[in-house]
């Protein structure tokens, strides 16, 4: 079997960016917003602060591009640089993981047979992102990188300067807390 070489789709517009083109600025821009914001947003939790991320990562990947060497896809190196900028927003706001003396003793046997894992099927979208964004900064933050981000918790303790262990319990601690809400908001 060949091996196949990566190639970037937008790798002519990078290079045109590295130039100073403002038009290809722009277009990687317009390409890109909407996606970083939400990724952004869903680690802020807070929208004006999603927005301040965005364009401070934009700034930041148009005055770091000499640093992208093309070995993963542009989009991969920007989400990088915003899922950075989006956690160091939150230390700024001094992040607080929730204290383990918080941990409740075990899962309880109603998570264990509904469960996030279980079919879904009634849970609507718009109220479990509320719920997302109603969870504690600490909870909000790991089970966005563990579920919607593709994170493995060792890469999230790198990330958040915490144990992996911290990781796997902030991510089972929000599991239940979503779930929490999500039966407050009558799901």
């Amino acid at each position: 079997m060949e091996a196949v070489a990566y190639t970037d789709i937008n790798a002519p517009l990078v290079e045109r960016c590295r130039l100073g083109d403002r038009r290809a600025q722009a277009e990687i821009y317009k390409r890109y917003s909407r996606a970083m914001f939400n990724a952004s947003l869903r680690i802020t939790g807070d929208y004006a602060e999603a927005e301040d991320v965005l364009q401070e990562a934009f700034l930041s990947a148009f005055r770091e591009l000499h640093t992208y060497k093309g070995d993963s896809s542009f989009g991969s190196w920007l989400k990088r640089i915003v899922i950075n900028k989006s956690i160091n927003c939150l230390r700024n706001r001094r992040l607080q993981l929730v204290p383990l003396a918080e941990q409740h003793d075990g899962i309880g046997t109603e998570e264990a047979t509904i469960g996030l894992d279980t079919d879904t099927t009634g849970w609507r979208a718009d109220i479990v992102r509320r719920c997302v964004q109603e969870l504690p900064d600490g909870y909000r933050v790991v089970l966005t990188l563990y579920l919607l981000e593709g994170y493995d918790h060792a890469e999230i303790a790198g990330i958040l300067n915490i144990t992996e262990s911290t990781s796997k319990s902030q991510y089972s601690r929000a599991r239940k807390k979503l779930l929490e809400l999500a039966r407050q908001h009558g799901m």
